[in-house]
């Protein structure tokens, strides 16, 4: 059609569909049972009246220690479950009590039992300075926040999708990676989740009376789709908690000096029986072999070791220690075989080893008051 032909004739603008806003609970009908009324009350009330009613129904029901521990919790644990705010205005207005309205009832009577714990835990590690009239929040609070500000409301946003009819999903891994948080802010995020995939199959597997009433209205595909986003999500859970082990630093233990470590160490330092003086216990310290003679039982001892640190002493402990090659032997004459100790190499002692005719042994890492330290070597 030419622009002559247009002449003359109305034109209109394409209509579109506007969502519908949110009234607050006059919106709400409260003579068609509870069913309907919590299924209204998710659509027409908005989060800050839900938040409301559930404030109100903690200040009417709870002590005033667990209006304090709930109340320290953050503002979205308040208003991301619609149906315990809907629960909580039927029960304060003592409205017809149903099955259904048990059944949630019980449930909004756990959820807060949560809370309590929760908000005590906050409230412990919530420390509060004051410079110049600024405050500082904790580690946790300032958590709590972000997590409220940032991927509570990407859940909300998606439960408020799915009341919608819409077969939405969202990818929690990179809506992580996107708002900046750590592993540490998973848990309550799984609490979340956790709780809508017991009641979907409790629903879908017809586990719980209560639960299939409640969510009659909705299609077994509704029901497993939900399933699947709520398994998925909690998998990319999994995934942020491994991703955040995998990256955690791992801090280097710290090294004592060798002064330090030989500090406490107990040996003896010169006995005149077998004419012997103990070398300076520092020198074990980084050293890859040690000889020691234990004058009360006449023991000789090979400690060997394959950490390039060398050996390490801890009261008198020696650390680091290779087992399967260090050795201990009883002597008959020591003075015949410790000036070979003393005086030869790795492999002439190791011959003159060999032709004693005691049992060599496994051997520990530990000196005592008794032992000689009679050498050390590099190899």
């Amino acid at each position: 059609m030419g622009l002559t032909a247009l002449k003359g004739k109305k034109l209109t603008r394409k209509k579109t569909i506007r969502a519908k806003s949110r009234v607050g609970i006059a919106g709400v009908s409260l003579d068609k049972g509870f069913r309907t009324f919590k299924d209204e009350f998710h659509v027409n009330v908005d989060r800050k009246e839900i938040a409301s009613n559930m404030k109100s129904y903690i200040k009417s029901k709870m002590t005033k220690d667990d209006q304090r521990d709930i109340l320290a919790n953050p503002e979205y644990k308040f208003y991301t479950f619609s149906h315990y705010a809907a629960t909580a205005f039927w029960s304060l207005n003592k409205l017809e009590s149903e099955d259904l309205f048990v059944y949630y009832e019980a449930k909004l009577y756990d959820y807060l039992l949560n809370l309590i714990e929760l908000g005590r835990d906050i409230r412990k590690e919530k420390t509060v300075e004051e410079t110049v009239n600024v405050i500082s929040l904790s580690p946790m609070q300032r958590l709590q926040n972000k997590i409220s500000d940032t991927i509570m409301q990407d859940m909300l946003d998606l439960e408020d999708q799915w009341m919608n009819g819409e077969k939405t999903t969202i990818d929690l891994y990179k809506l992580f990676q996107t708002h900046g948080l750590s592993g540490s802010a998973t848990l309550p995020v799984r609490q979340v989740i956790a709780g809508w995939l017991l009641d979907y199959e409790d629903a879908y597997y017809k586990r719980d009376a209560d639960a299939v009433e409640g969510y009659a209205h909705l299609k077994k595909s509704d029901l497993n789709h939900r399933i699947k986003s709520c398994q998925d999500m909690l998998l990319d859970l999994d995934k942020i908690q491994s991703a955040a082990k995998a990256n955690r630093k791992v801090r280097k233990p710290k090294i004592k000096s060798a002064d330090k470590q030989v500090a406490r160490v107990q040996y003896k330092k010169e006995d005149n029986n077998f004419k012997l003086v103990s070398i300076n216990p520092i020198l074990l310290i980084g050293s890859k072999r040690l000889y020691t003679f234990n004058t009360k039982y006449k023991v000789l001892v090979e400690y060997c070791t394959q950490s390039a640190n060398g050996f390490e002493i801890s009261g008198s402990t020696i650390k680091n220690l290779d087992k399967v090659n260090s050795r201990e032997i009883k002597l008959r004459k020591p003075d015949e075989f410790l000036p070979i100790v003393l005086k030869k190499t790795i492999k002439q002692i190791d011959t003159e080893w060999s032709k004693l005719t005691t049992k060599t042994i496994k051997t520990n890492g530990r000196i005592n008051k008794d032992t000689i330290l009679l050498r050390v070597m590099d190899k």
